[in-house]
């Protein structure tokens, strides 16, 4: 088991990680939360090499991507970076990628009431206005959780706020900031139920959000 006490702040900059071979030839891991188990909850930045693929694999509570390089397939499609991607609990496919594709990944972390196919493609979507000067761009919502992408102007101050079933964060572009620290492109963050922070930036800055979706006590 990794980073499944959900009580506690994970913060793990993921560009300093090394790369772990999976069980399928070219396609590699890092691993950010893990348990084992075909329900297991995984989360983790998986990297396929041009022509790699995976076996045949279900989603017993769900599998949730964020294509960040090149591009992901599947019997369903292709799709590049900036989309993401919801494939419900239940599911099956078999993914690879002929160019090689770098993603973010979540597995097994869904209601099962939650059963829509989800596909946005982010670099074709409208940025919304937000709080203050943020602009956002939602992805889905379901009950309490809700899942965006965020666009900080540069010398932007958020108001300090708690996050109701916990926060989780992957910075894609420049430098997120709060109170405990810096987080360049590549970070991520997991805050715990009804945990506070002060986010601010210096530099423009482009961030993967969910909040409402984590235990509210413990694993």
């Amino acid at each position: 088991m990794l980073n499944l006490a959900f009580e506690k702040r994970v913060v793990i900059n993921a560009a300093l990680e090394n790369w772990v071979a999976s069980p399928s030839a070219g396609v590699f891991r890092k691993r950010l939360a893990f348990s084992e188990g075909p329900t297991g909850h995984v989360t983790s930045i998986v990297k396929y090499e041009k022509g790699a693929d995976f076996s045949a694999h279900k989603h017993p509570l769900g599998e949730e991507i964020l294509v960040l390089e090149g591009v992901f397939s599947d019997e369903t499609g292709d799709y590049g970076a900036g989309t993401y991607i919801r494939n419900p609990p239940g599911s099956q496919h078999t993914p690879f990628s002929k160019e090689g594709c770098t993603i973010f990944v979540k597995l097994n972390q869904f209601s099962e009431r939650d059963d829509q196919f989800v596909r946005v493609d982010a670099t074709q979507s409208k940025w919304l206005p937000g709080i203050g000067g943020l602009q956002v761009m939602p992805l889905h919502e379901f009950e309490h959780e809700h899942v965006a992408l965020v666009k900080w102007p540069a010398k932007e101050v958020f108001q300090p706020h708690r996050h109701f079933g916990g926060e989780e964060i992957l910075v894609l572009s420049g430098e997120f900031c709060d109170e405990y620290g810096r987080y360049p492109a590549n970070t991520w963050i997991r805050s715990p139920h009804q945990s506070q922070h002060h986010p601010f930036v210096e530099q423009e800055t482009i961030i993967f959000v969910k909040t409402g979706h984590l235990p509210l006590s413990g694993y």
